[in-house]
């Protein structure tokens, strides 16, 4: 069984497919046992042909489809689901998060508490325009203040979080941006990770800052509340 699984949700983006399948090989061979788990979120292009053919040259790549598109959380829990490794890494698939970093999260989490199940990206110098960037802070900024997450960056896609502890999260779509509350929730400990960021190699972002702002308000109370009405204690058998 792999040590690690690499989740990689996709839609439409046939041209940074291959570029990120082999720097995600060229980062971990040799260093851990992993697997790649791509899921496709129903492409129009032909992301699943080149996904399909890749398999080929590429024992550890796996891929799932969706038969029909749910967005980003949803193939990024589907991913997990189907994953094999204990740990798993999170990367966005439009290539904007580098590969290389994996290592270093992993070598953080090995001199770390086991208290300590995720290990979030911070994109301290983001690759993004000018009108994203700010919408970002002004969003990290309000998520802050309201939820104490304690967290610069939680839209950074490269992660690294223990199986387990992610599957007993409640699950809502984008809940990936809300993974360090959500843990933190949980009674676990959640730690920043300066991290390289890129630009786009190729394709559109498939976001824009009006619709993040208009789902973002309505899952912030959402969270909020779940937080408020989070009740924890430690067990014992008896």
């Amino acid at each position: 069984m792999p040590q690690l699984s690499v989740v990689v949700p996709v839609f439409n983006e046939r041209d940074n497919v291959l570029p990120l399948i082999n720097e995600i090989t060229a980062a971990l061979r040799g260093t851990t046992d992993f697997e790649i788990v791509y899921v496709d979120d129903a492409s129009k292009d032909d992301t699943l042909a080149v996904l399909t053919s890749a398999k080929s040259e590429n024992p550890e790549l796996r891929v799932i489809r969706h038969l029909a598109q749910c967005g980003q959380s949803t193939a990024v829990r589907n991913g997990i689901k189907a994953a094999r490794g204990a740990w798993i890494a999170t990367l966005d698939g439009d290539g904007q998060n580098d590969p290389a970093d994996i290592p270093k999260l992993l070598a953080m989490r090995d001199e770390s508490t086991d208290a300590i199940k995720l290990f979030a990206g911070w994109r301290v110098e983001r690759k993004d325009t000018g009108s994203k960037r700010l919408a970002s802070r002004l969003a990290n900024a309000i998520r802050s203040r309201l939820l104490q997450d304690e967290t610069p960056d939680t839209g950074c896609g490269i992660k690294l979080f223990e199986r387990a502890a992610f599957l007993d999260l409640p699950y809502f779509d984008h809940m990936h941006r809300y993974l360090p509350a959500l843990m933190q929730r949980a009674g676990w400990q959640v730690r920043s990770v300066p991290v390289n960021h890129r630009e786009r190699g190729s394709g559109v972002s498939k976001y824009n800052n009006l619709n993040r702002a208009i789902v973002g308000i309505s899952d912030l109370r959402g969270v909020a509340w779940l937080i408020r009405r989070s009740k924890r204690t430690e067990t014992e058998e008896v």
